[in-house]
């Protein structure tokens, strides 16, 4: 074996020897960024907690009960006696609805 040979072995061998050594400690910096990751999500979790612990408990919510179904024989009210009704409940007509509305069409 030459002097040649020698270095190119010991240059393969530096070499993988080396990115062992580099994979060792990118694992390790990967671990600790995980482990940093998962301390971080424990503190915020554990603030949370507390935080919902000390505040009181949210009110229940009521659910709206739906307008039962009209049978066919049931007629709603009056167009006018609708429209009456959205006009004092703070809805006002768009102009276009005005036109036909009770009280700008002179009665016959």
């Amino acid at each position: 074996m030459t002097a040649e040979d020698r270095n190119r072995a010991d240059a393969r061998f530096n070499k993988a020897a080396r990115a062992a050594n580099e994979a060792k400690t990118g694992k390790t910096d990967r671990d600790v960024a995980a482990k940093a990751v998962l301390d971080n999500m424990a503190k915020l979790k554990a603030l949370r907690l507390a935080r919902e612990a000390a505040a009181p408990p949210p009110a229940a919510t009521v659910k709206k009960t739906r307008a039962k179904p009209k049978k066919p024989g049931e007629k709603g009210p009056a167009l006018a006696d609708w429209l009456a009704g959205q006009q004092s409940g703070g809805r006002g007509l768009s102009p276009s609805t005005r036109a036909f509305s009770s009280e700008s069409r002179p009665r016959t």
